[in-house]
C-alpha cells in the first residue's frame, strides 16, 4: 500500500483555488442578461451554485504536477467544468435518466423546460472548447476525444444499453462504460492542465502515458465509488436522488459483485495511481531541468485526491 502523508491536501488546494475557479466560470459564461437571456439563466442555473468541481481541481492539479503556472490553466479548468454540467443536464432529461434532483435543487429541465435544458446543455457544451482553446491545440485535442462517441458520449451509449439486461453483464463491459463515460473526462482534465501549463512546449510522450495511467486508474476509483454512494449515501449528501442506478437497472460495481469487493477494488485502485505520483513528478521536473524537491507539493497532492476519490461523501 502506498504512504499516505498527505491527507487533506487535495481539501486545502481544493480550498485555496475555489474562488479563483467560481471567478473563471463566471468570466467564461455569458453574462445571464445577455440574449437570449432566458437561454443564458438556464446555463447559469446549472453551473451555479456548483457541486465539487472536480474537473477544473483535476485541471489545476495536472498544471502544477509538471511545473506549469496555475494562471494559465484556470480558463481551461472552467472549460472542463462546462463540459461535464452540460453532460449533467443532459443526463437528468426524461429521454435519458428522468432525474429531478441535481445539485441540491431541481434539475435544470424541472425548472425551464426540456427544450431549453437541452440548448443550454448545448451551449456549455460549445463554450468549453472556446474555454479549453486558451491551453492550446493539444488540449482541444484531448478534451474532444474524450468526450465524444469515442469517449464520454459513448460510454453514456453504453450505459444506457446495458439498463436490465442482466444477461450481458461483466467486469470487462462494466469497466469499458467507466472508463468512457466517467474516466475519459477526469484524465482529459489532468492532461488539458499539463498542456496549458506547458504554453508554446511540447509535452513529452512519458510525461503524457503516466499522467493517463494515474487518470485511468483514478477515475475507475471514482466512479466504483460513485456507484457505492448511490447505495449508501443520502440525497443531501449527494445533492441528487440516491437508488437511482438500481431503480434503473444499471450495470454498476455493487450490482455485479457486491458493496464491500465493490469498496476493496477502489481502494486499491486508489493505491495504484498513488504510486504513480512520484513518476508523474519525477518526469516533469527532468523535463523542466528543475530540482525534483521543487515538486514534492504535487506528488502529496496526487497522492491525496486519488484517495478522497475513495473516501468522499458526495
Amino acid at each position: 500500500m502506498t504512504e499516505r502523508p498527505s491527507a487533506g491536501a487535495f481539501k486545502a488546494f481544493v480550498k485555496k483555488h475555489a474562488e479563483p475557479v467560481e471567478q473563471a466560470l463566471r468570466d467564461l459564461l455569458p453574462l445571464a442578461a445577455v440574449q437570449p437571456n432566458t437561454l443564458h439563466e438556464a446555463m447559469h442555473y446549472a453551473m451555479f451554485p456548483g457541486g465539487k468541481r472536480l474537473r477544473p481541481m483535476l485541471t489545476l492539479l495536472g498544471c502544477t504536477a509538471t511545473g506549469g503556472a496555475l494562471a494559465a490553466a484556470m480558463r481551461p479548468g472552467a472549460a472542463l467544468e462546462c463540459l461535464h454540467t452540460y453532460s449533467l443536464v443532459h443526463d437528468d432529461l426524461p429521454c435519458m435518466d428522468n432525474d429531478d434532483l441535481r445539485r441540491g435543487r431541481p434539475t435544470c429541465h424541472k425548472v425551464y423546460g426540456d427544450a431549453m435544458a437541452l440548448l443550454a446543455g448545448d451551449a456549455l457544451l460549445t463554450l468549453a472548447f472556446e474555454g479549453v482553446s486558451a491551453a492550446g491545440g493539444a488540449a482541444v485535442h484531448a478534451l474532444a476525444k474524450a468526450s465524444g462517441s469515442l469517449g464520454m458520449v459513448g460510454g453514456q451509449v453504453e450505459d444506457l444499453a446495458a439498463e436490465g439486461e442482466t444477461d450481458q453483464h461483466s467486469i470487462e463491459r462494466l469497466t469499458w462504460i467507466h472508463d468512457h463515460k466517467t474516466g475519459a473526462l477526469i484524465t482529459a482534465s489532468l492532461l488539458v492542465g499539463a498542456h496549458a501549463g506547458a504554453g508554446q512546449k511540447t509535452l513529452p510522450v512519458e510525461i503524457l502515458d503516466l499522467l493517463r495511467g494515474y487518470g485511468d486508474r483514478l477515475g475507475r476509483a471514482f466512479q466504483i465509488a460513485d456507484d457505492c454512494l448511490d447505495m449508501t449515501a443520502t440525497a443531501t449528501e449527494l445533492g441528487k436522488n440516491p437508488g437511482v442506478d438500481v431503480a434503473l437497472g444499471k450495470l454498476t460495481w455493487p450490482a455485479l459483485v457486491g458493496l464491500e469487493t465493490s469498496l476493496e477494488t477502489a481502494r486499491s485502485l486508489a493505491d495504484e495511481a498513488a504510486s504513480l505520483a512520484e513518476q508523474v513528478v519525477s518526469a516533469a521536473a527532468s523535463w523542466r531541468g528543475v530540482a525534483r524537491s521543487s515538486l514534492d507539493g504535487a506528488v502529496q497532492l496526487l497522492q491525496d485526491v486519488a484517495f478522497y476519490a475513495v473516501e468522499r461523501r458526495t
